[in-house]
């Protein structure tokens, strides 16, 4: 399995797969490079190089106490694409992974980055404050963190209805998709689970949307109970000069079912284009 080992002395994982025109991927909270394993195979098979890392703390890659903030999570990125020399490059990132990406891309990613598709990301700002006051406010995020501290694993299942939509009448998520979400969720640290809660709901992308230059996708489900679509992707389309919103009616947060068709082929149009 390869890994990189950052300049802090941080390993971390990542899958490569495929070649051609190189794609990398950023899972959301508190998941790992497996939440893209289905995307991983389609793109490699339309003959793409398909990259998808294990955040700092997350899966694979070192259980970090430190480090965990979304400036960190950017340099990471960058690093992993300077060893790969990734060019001509296309971000592709879900919930906590989409505002990792926008951040790279706009501090870090220079002329190697060619287009961002962003899912159910979190940019521009979650949480509600004087600048965003139509946000959620901060005792939503503090009853998470209490949630992980409290019983992280009871609160992944928890967390998996939501996350699916499952909780919604004609929801047809599986038992084992939801498993998988708790699987996944057990491989984070907990410091790292932590201290992301802070990283994904206060950090402020405005002026990194503001920043990007390349075409970007803003897919977004309009049901999607975890990161509110009036919070996140209609106010995104707003920022970037070159966007293109896509909204999904009735699909969640978790990327799933005809939720995921659909988005998988959106993703491969965009790329072409």
């Amino acid at each position: 399995m390869p890994y990189l080992t950052t300049s802090d002395g941080t390993e971390i994982y990542y899958t490569d797969q495929g070649s051609g025109r190189p794609v990398l991927l950023s899972h959301g909270w508190p998941l790992s490079s497996d939440a893209w394993s289905v995307e991983v195979k389609l793109l490699a098979d339309h003959g793409y190089r398909t990259i998808a890392h294990d955040r700092r703390g997350h899966g694979r890659s070192s259980k970090t106490y430190t480090g965990n903030d979304m400036d960190t999570y950017a340099r990471d990125v960058a690093e992993l694409v300077e060893a790969l020399d990734l060019r001509d490059l296309v971000l592709i990132g879900h919930s906590t992974g989409g505002g990792e990406m926008v951040r790279y891309a706009a501090q870090h990613g220079g002329d190697r980055v060619s287009k961002v598709i962003t899912a159910g990301a979190v940019p521009p700002v979650m949480v509600k404050k004087d600048s965003n006051p139509e946000g959620l406010p901060i005792e939503v995020f503090d009853g998470i963190r209490a949630g992980v501290l409290a019983d992280a694993s009871q609160f992944w299942i928890d967390l998996a209805e939501s996350f699916f939509g499952a909780n919604r009448e004609g929801s047809a998520v599986s038992e084992g998709a939801k498993r998988d979400f708790w699987r996944q969720g057990m491989n984070v640290n907990l410091a790292a689970a932590y201290d992301c809660i802070k990283a994904f709901s206060e950090t402020d992308f405005t002026e990194d949307l503001k920043a990007l230059r390349v075409p970007m996708m803003i897919a977004h489900g309009d049901d999607d109970q975890i990161v509110p679509i009036d919070d996140a992707a209609r106010r995104t389309i707003e920022l970037v000069a070159d966007g293109t919103l896509k909204v999904y009616p009735g699909a969640p947060h978790g990327i799933y079912g005809e939720y995921r068709a659909a988005l998988d082929q959106d993703i491969l149009d965009f790329i072409k284009q």
